[in-house]
């Protein structure tokens, strides 16, 4: 990434922050028409939600500094919301609990803030909502503290509209981080074209790994004819590297090759991929055929190989 275009994603992030803080009422006194700000409702929450809850447990995850959540504590206890008593683990600290009627607080926070959301979210057109929340929990398994806590991914076939997100993700990979050219993408429209044309589902796969509703990798069994199997468009997403998924999907396309009663399995690559390859020689696959080429404007060189079944 060249330094302007680095400047420019940092820009971008800073001005969806100044959009977002302004769409929440971060900087507003008040929240959602109460007489508390916003991090005064996120602390009630945090009471609610977790119970019992240390004031340095409070400090440390919301980031707040311990005199700026004294008060907070003092005007909750005093408008009758909480009740604390001494930390048991922390001669320091002390133990917060909502009363009866901070808990009727907290549950009117939840109906109005649904509210706002429910007034938003039906003004937009169909579709939008879940390309908004999409698009939210990218963001928070990307750049989540602990990204080791997700979900686990599941692999699924192929539904409507996965197999169009199979050349987006290919395109922006293969072309934009690898600087390969518009003939590439031409390559993998045609490649997942031919799939939905031809599709039969005795001989023809495609998987999807998925992860909290996002797509996060994908493969695909196409028929090559006199019992050839082909492997094609193997994909697994930046954000989910690292957790074997892409061992997974191969996997899969072995299991089902074999009980399809093909009796070879082979597919195409070029040598920089070396994930990739790693992963094809540990299931078996042998090179058979290589071949210096231009096809997407670098000079690359491309292999072919293959598995017997």
């Amino acid at each position: 990434m060249t330094l302007d275009a680095e400047f420019a994603t940092i820009d971008a992030v800073r001005d969806f922050n100044r959009f977002y803080t302004n769409f929440l009422g971060v900087l507003n006194k008040a929240y959602l028409d109460s007489p508390y700000t916003l991090t005064e409702a996120r602390v009630l929450f945090e009471v609610g939600v977790r119970g019992d809850v240390a004031a340095s447990a409070l400090t440390r995850d919301l980031h707040l500094d311990p005199a700026y959540l004294s008060r907070i504590v003092k005007r909750f206890r005093e408008d009758g919301l909480l009740e604390t008593k001494p930390d048991p683990d922390d001669a320091r600290s002390q133990a917060i609990n909502l009363t009866d009627k901070g808990q009727i607080q907290l549950q009117e926070f939840v109906r109005r803030s649904r509210a706002q959301i429910t007034e938003y979210f039906d003004r937009l057109s169909i579709g939008e909502p879940e390309r908004i929340v999409d698009a939210m929990r990218t963001i928070q398994d990307t750049l989540g503290a602990n990204r080791s806590s997700a979900p686990p991914a599941i692999i699924r076939h192929h539904r409507h509209g996965d197999i169009g997100w199979i050349v987006q993700s290919q395109a922006r990979f293969y072309c934009g981080e690898l600087g390969w050219d518009h003939r590439f993408e031409a390559l993998a429209a045609e490649v997942a074209g031919k799939f939905l044309a031809n599709f039969n589902p005795e001989k023809d796969r495609c998987w999807i790994a998925e992860r909290s509703g996002l797509n996060i990798g994908s493969v695909m069994i196409a028929d090559g004819g006199n019992g050839i199997a082909k492997l094609r468009l193997l994909y697994v997403d930046r954000m989910a590297r690292g957790l074997g998924l892409g061992k997974l999907l191969v996997d899969e396309c072995i299991r089902f090759s074999r009980k399809a009663g093909y009796t070879k399995l082979s597919l195409w690559t070029n040598d920089i991929l070396d994930t990739a390859r790693a992963i094809y020689i540990k299931a078996g696959f042998r090179l058979v055929a290589e071949e210096k080429h231009r096809m997407f404007g670098p000079e690359l060189n491309g292999q072919t190989w293959e598995l017997d079944l």
